[in-house]
């Protein structure tokens, strides 16, 4: 019996139902899985005439290329873990006069959450405007604390809720740390709000990781920062000098050059790719890196071999066994047979789990932030890095990083050799999945 008219148009609607929905599907899993296009940047010409970070053309091209001016007159000092970084920041917030501004990626209940929300409440009574963003995706933070905030006048909101009218942006989140008082203090890093990163990294549970507090020019960019994912989030802009005071003219003597970086997701390279790829490309001497989720593409690892094989020392510090997120170290290890054999040293931290973002280039060129050497940082995530362009910052930094490679395992390639088949295993699926990680 023939088919009637009705029948083969729900048919038919029903095929292109299916189609659409794989069509979606398809466009969606292409903006997850997109390779950001900076992490595969080389020099054009001879790498003679690439810059380096001590060429004066080094800054200029980096500001050029990532949107981040490096100015002169920032102080800028390094924190060490919570207990170098949470007692700094509760007396520099509880000082605030006319505005305070917070942004977290990892919030969680806890001591640190309750003495954040305390003291935001109490400057908010005192007449500062205090904003307060978290990721939607990231944070948890009880509906008691917040509506302790709302009611004590604190502006919260989650940044980039989820639902089905937002899966578009879904794996967009905003990894970003950036508290800001009265627009002249700034602090950045890898820190989250959260008891792991309570105490010196003294054992398992107390995360090892390396902070900034600043002031100077760099502030406005982290406020400014600041300023669009609210706008985003809320529809209302932070402008004037309660937010961005007036700078004199002329800047300390003495202060360093450094700059706040943002770095959005975007269809082309985003600053944090554009980032690494310069200051890989560029290094002459050292690069040391300390990350806590690396998961490079083998255009980035080409970087880093390339670097390698021109006489640079190469060093990475990774997470060792106490990671708590064991694919992610196993996506890395998935390269350690070809770094290790191109001259890269690596370096597994063995107390705790190490959370650091930084690196240091020649002893001069330094970032210290959100960002991580993986898919998410490099391609879907808002993050935020401090560039410092100093050498004495340089050497402290690399004073830190040599103490912790004291405290590290350093895994050569007859180490390497001798682990088993399990983890051998475990590392060829995770390097398979290392853009969704």
């Amino acid at each position: 019996m023939p088919l009637s008219p009705v029948r083969v148009l729900k048919g038919v609607l029903k095929a292109l139902g299916a189609a659409l929905l794989l069509l979606l599907a398809f466009i969606g899993l292409q903006s997850l899985l997109r390779d950001p296009p900076g992490a595969s940047l080389r020099a054009f010409g001879d790498l003679e005439g690439t810059p380096s970070p001590g060429d004066a053309e080094f800054a200029r091209t980096l500001a050029l290329m990532t949107q981040t001016d490096l100015s002169a007159g920032n102080q800028v000092q390094v924190l060490v873990n919570g207990d170098g970084t949470f007692p700094l920041l509760w007396r520099d917030m509880r000082s605030a006069t006319r505005s305070l501004t917070v942004q977290s990626y990892y919030i969680a209940p806890g001591a640190t959450l309750d003495s954040l929300v305390t003291i935001m409440a109490e400057r908010a009574r005192a007449g500062v405007r205090t904003h307060f963003l978290y990721d939607a995706f990231g944070g948890s933070i009880p509906d008691s604390a917040l509506e302790f905030l709302a009611a004590s006048g604190v502006r919260s909101a989650a940044f980039r809720p989820i639902g089905w009218y937002t899966l578009h942006k879904a794996q967009n989140r905003s990894h970003v740390r950036a508290i800001t008082i009265d627009g002249v203090t700034g602090y950045t890093g890898g820190f989250g709000i959260d008891d792991k990163w309570l105490g010196n990294a003294e054992r398992d549970g107390r995360w090892r990781d390396t902070n900034v507090r600043f002031s100077g020019p760099a502030v406005s960019q982290l406020q400014g920062a600041f300023d669009r994912a609210w706008v985003e989030t809320t529809g209302e802009l932070l402008v004037g000098e309660t937010y961005f005071p007036t700078r004199p003219d002329s800047v300390p003597a003495g202060g360093m050059t450094a700059g706040f970086m943002h770095s959005p997701p975007t269809f082309g390279p985003t600053n944090s790719a554009l980032l690494f790829a310069l200051a890989v490309t560029g290094a002459r001497r050292t690069i040391h890196i300390s990350n806590s989720y690396f998961v490079p593409n083998q255009a980035m690892v080409d970087q880093l071999l390339s670097a390698a094989k021109r006489g640079v020392d190469v060093v990475l510090l990774l997470p060792g066994p106490l990671t708590d997120v064991p694919i992610t170290r196993y996506a890395a290890r998935s390269h350690y047979d070809r770094m290790l054999r191109g001259g890269i040293r690596i370096y597994e931290y063995a107390p705790t789990m190490m959370h650091a973002k930084t690196f240091v280039i020649d002893g001069m060129f330094v970032s210290v932030g959100s960002a991580n050497l993986d898919h998410r940082s490099l391609a879907l995530n808002d993050e935020g890095n401090l560039l410092v362009y100093d050498t004495g910052f340089g050497a402290t930094m690399d004073s830190l990083f040599s103490a912790d490679l004291t405290r590290s395992r350093a895994i050569t390639r007859e180490v390497f050799a001798g682990r088993g088949l399990w983890d051998r295993l475990r590392e060829a699926f995770a390097g398979g999945v290392g853009k969704l990680l």
